[in-house]
């Protein structure tokens, strides 16, 4: 289906449910100033078009200030066949993010974990895997700027 640009109501609707993707239909219509079925509607409307693309969970309370995170750099014995380290890589819950670079590094993973014992058990778990030929890891130390992405 052809997207459609968005309207100011489209975008308060949209920021709404990024702030509580839970809100009912009547609650976000009250905050929008439409009615419920408009509101599902465009919702459904919003999803067709791709301007909506799914909901998710994020995990909340005290245990996101206790989460250990770091950066690991990964170089690749072939950067052409190493697929098998992306695979493994993808079995790891923590790993939540990993990315293919150009220049130096082949890979940026990046770990967030509840101990710094998990985050090094990790570490040291990339290090061994067949194709991997080394590693340079950061921990973070704090978080300036953390942002949703914008659309």
């Amino acid at each position: 289906m052809e997207r459609t640009a968005l309207d100011a109501i489209d975008e308060k609707i949209i920021a709404e449910l990024t702030r509580n993707a839970r809100l009912s239909h009547a609650e976000l219509g009250q905050r929008v100033l439409l009615s419920r079925n408009a509101v599902r509607q465009r919702i459904e409307r919003l999803e067709r078009q791709g301007h909506i693309r799914g909901y998710t969970l994020v995990r909340g309370g005290p245990d996101d200030e206790e989460l250990v995170s770091a950066l690991v750099l990964v170089y690749r014995k072939d950067r052409l066949r190493g697929g098998e380290v992306l695979a493994a890589l993808k079995r790891i819950p923590e790993v939540v993010i990993c990315e293919v670079l150009s220049g130096e590094f082949d890979l940026m993973v990046r770990i967030e974990a509840r101990s710094l014992e998990r985050v090094r058990g990790i570490w040291e778990q990339i290090a061994q895997m067949p194709g991997v030929r080394d590693t340079v890891t950061a921990l973070t130390l704090s978080r300036v700027v953390s942002r949703p992405r914008s659309g």
